[in-house]
């Protein structure tokens, strides 16, 4: 067995214990759901960043910059700017402390928004979950050298994502998150220099690959590439801004002056990873580029796992490899609890069962956590490329919820009618487009119809009848933004 292995399934096993001590200690549904409200800023921080940096950075991220080079950029710069703008609601956000996304929506707009929202955060994070899963695989076979399949991977980072999470909820994801965030700071900061001296240096990888490797924007990059660049940093910033794993987050702080602290420390540690990871991708496809070929699925996103064997000492190695299975392991846990969060708050505990008890809430998410695991691994087992799925999930998300719910916060003109008729067009289009992409005789290259981004259909769709909506309708009452 792989010294890989034996060091990092022992690091699993290890934080498998510790999630079964804490679970041990969990009695009510605020305990599970937002860890009792007690979060400090500096666990809050590294869960943060555990929650974006994700196998979107690692594996889709990585196989956009084996494509694109430094253009994958645009990918990550969304979020950057999502956070900037997260920071002056963070404080807001804890505030109005509930435990959903959904109770938000609902207090804005109505029972309709809530359950609207719910089907689309629902199809979004378990999307986002079995591409999690899928990068488990990814590497478990790099590290074993194929001896461990990527189905059989798939099974062993299914388990544990869905173990830990079942386990205790966030209490297991928050403390989960702290050492895993330690993990993937010193990671990227070790590896990058190793990789690049590997590679031979700046001009040495300059020479190896196309000029448009080191462009603001590859001219390969999607039928047109601007739009195809932007759209990128659209999804990924629209996300962001109304993500429920981040605001069950801030709804778990301890105070506002926590969560409004942690964001700035999330985003230099998020803009320093992310910028880190293409870097290596980068460097590491010049060097690695005769073993990768791309035109396979899902082959560029093995890069940065190939780095990790090849090109850094087998400490280095063996820490970036680590830090790969946490942002799986950490990532999937967030994106799996939110979901079920939104089912049993949003819609069984809403419109079902009013007054069911705390100990009857927590042993049905947990039913649950295991049935959208298994859901999410199904999907799995049929995916062809990591980045498609994450843009689709980052899509149908941003422009269904985000609009709306950023409205309710700072937009006193919103109406009731406005936001559901956001909700819904979004979601709407966003699908419509995205099964066109599936038709044969439809032109779409990289997945895009006609080669537009659904990005700008799904929002142009959702603004538009936010805005035209709400002016079109008279306040009621209720319609007010939250303080």
């Amino acid at each position: 067995m792989s010294l890989y292995l034996v060091i990092i399934l022992g690091y699993l096993v290890a934080l498998t214990v510790l999630n079964f001590i804490r679970s041990r200690r969990i009695r009510s549904q605020e305990q599970f759901m937002v860890a009792g409200r007690s979060l400090s800023w500096q666990v809050m921080v590294f869960t943060l960043i555990c929650t974006w940096i994700g196998s979107g950075t690692f594996i889709s991220g990585a196989e956009f910059a084996s494509k694109a080079g430094f253009s994958a950029l645009w990918l990550a710069a969304g979020a950057w700017v999502g956070i900037i703008l997260i920071y002056f609601l963070a404080g807001k956000i804890h505030t109005f402390g509930q435990y959903t996304v959904g109770d938000l929506l609902e207090v804005h707009y109505g029972p309709a928004a809530r359950l609207i929202g719910a089907v689309a955060l629902v199809l979004s994070f378990v999307s986002i979950v079995s591409y999690q899963f899928v990068a488990g695989g990814f590497i478990l076979n790099v590290i074993t050298e194929g001896a461990v399949s990527e189905t059989t991977g798939t099974v062993i980072a299914a388990t544990f994502v869905i173990l830990f999470t079942a386990l205790g909820g966030m209490v297991a994801i928050a403390y989960t998150d702290l050492p895993n965030g330690i993990i993937i700071v010193l990671a990227c900061l070790v590896a990058v220099p190793f990789v690049v001296h590997a590679a031979g240096g700046l001009e040495t990888a300059k020479a190896a690959l196309d000029p448009g490797y080191f462009a603001a924007v590859n001219s390969q990059f999607g039928a047109h590439p601007w739009l195809k660049a932007f759209g990128y940093f659209l999804s990924t910033m629209f996300l962001l801004l109304g993500v429920q794993s981040m605001y069950q987050k801030f709804y778990s702080a301890r105070s506002a002056s926590d969560a409004r602290k942690s964001v700035a420390w999330w985003t230099i540690g998020t803009i320093v990873i992310e910028t880190i990871v293409v870097i290596i991708a980068v460097f590491a496809y010049s060097r690695l580029q005769g073993q990768i070929d791309l035109s396979v699925p899902k082959a560029g996103g093995k890069v940065v796992l190939m780095a990790a064997r090849q090109l850094v000492p087998f400490p280095v190695g063996v820490l970036l490899l680590g830090a790969a299975c946490a942002v799986v392991i950490s990532t999937g846990m967030n994106y799996l609890l939110s979901p079920s969060t939104t089912i049993m708050r949003d819609i069984y505990q809403r419109f079902l069962d009013k007054d069911a008890d705390s100990k009857r809430m927590i042993a049905l998410q947990k039913v649950l956590i295991v049935v959208l695991g298994v859901v999410a691994f199904l999907l799995a087992t049929q995916l062809k490329s990591v980045l498609e799925m994450s843009f689709f999930a980052y899509t149908i998300y941003g422009v269904a919820i985000t609009p709306a719910l950023i409205a309710a916060l700072a937009w006193k003109r919103v109406t009731r009618a406005g936001g559901l008729a956001s909700i819904v067009s979004g979601t709407v289009v966003c699908l419509t487009f995205f099964a066109l992409s599936k038709i044969p005789g439809i032109p779409a290259p990289d997945g895009d119809p006609w080669g537009i981004p659904l990005i700008y259909p799904s929002l142009a769709a959702s603004l538009g009848a936010l805005v035209i909506v709400s002016l079109l309708t008279r306040p009621s009452p209720k319609d007010e933004p939250l303080a």
